[in-house]
């Protein structure tokens, strides 16, 4: 499938020579523009997969004003091309999240450098984004089911809530233990908390939710889970709330 480019330049010359570059590495060429509006314009009718765009370019607006318009309305990664790398020239262009930089006067290899480096980052951010609304999603619609999914690695990991003896804090992480296996996530206490907020599962200190079917023996201030020779302590504040919560003959 061919990747399709806008390039933004104002100066002839220049813009000539980046598009030979493009089309000698493979690339197609689908418009060019000289000024923002007319990029803005481009984009939205074609919506290229990568935008080349100078920062400096006549009209009433400069290439990071455009960048920013253009990116409001399509998702598609922008290479800025400019003369300034100064401190004040970057800064600004941040704004507008840039995929790369490109500096004149360039030479091929860079600008296939930065092309190839922004669309496999814009493709990575994309399936980031899709597997994030996925799990969102996900959670938004199974809170109350008996499974839950828990990402290990690449794979999306089913795990039946019964088979979730605790869930310990672990610094900026959160480890699942299950009767099987155990899974560090990123997350907080308080997400993983709100994701299980049915009766069966039950904050019983700070860094600790059991699961209180799985309680196997409760001693002085510890819980020992069932098969398992670890002890949970229970914090002083949730002591009340743990003894409503079982039945004590």
């Amino acid at each position: 499938m061919a990747i399709n480019v806008l390039v933004t330049e104002d100066e002839v010359i220049v813009r000539k020579d980046i598009e030979r570059c493009l089309t000698q590495l493979g690339y197609n060429i689908i418009a060019t523009a000289d000024n923002g509006a007319d990029a803005i314009s481009l984009a939205l009718k074609h919506e290229p997969n990568i935008c080349l765009m100078d920062i400096m370019i006549k009209g009433d607006m400069n290439g990071i004003e455009a960048a920013q318009e253009i990116k409001s309305k399509i998702d598609v990664p922008v290479i800025f091309l400019t003369a300034y790398a100064d401190e004040d020239t970057l800064s600004k262009a941040k704004v507008a999240e840039p995929h790369g930089y490109i500096l004149k006067p360039f030479k091929d290899v860079d600008i296939q450098t930065a092309v190839e480096m922004a669309l496999h980052k814009h493709a990575k951010e994309k399936e980031l984004k899709q597997e994030t609304d996925f799990l969102r999603n996900l959670a938004a619609h199974n809170s109350e089911a008996e499974f839950l999914f828990v990402k290990n690695r690449s794979r999306l990991m089913h795990i039946k809530k019964d088979d979730l003896l605790f869930v310990e804090a672990l610094k900026d992480y959160v480890v699942i233990h299950t009767s099987k296996e155990s899974y560090t996530i990123h997350s907080t206490m308080k997400e993983i908390e709100r994701k299980l907020s049915d009766n069966v599962f039950m904050r019983v200190h700070r860094s600790y939710i059991i699961n209180l079917k799985a309680i196997e023996s409760i001693k002085h201030s510890n819980i020992r889970m069932a098969g398992m020779d670890k002890e949970i302590p229970i914090g002083g504040s949730y002591k009340d709330v743990l003894a409503s919560r079982i039945n004590l003959l």
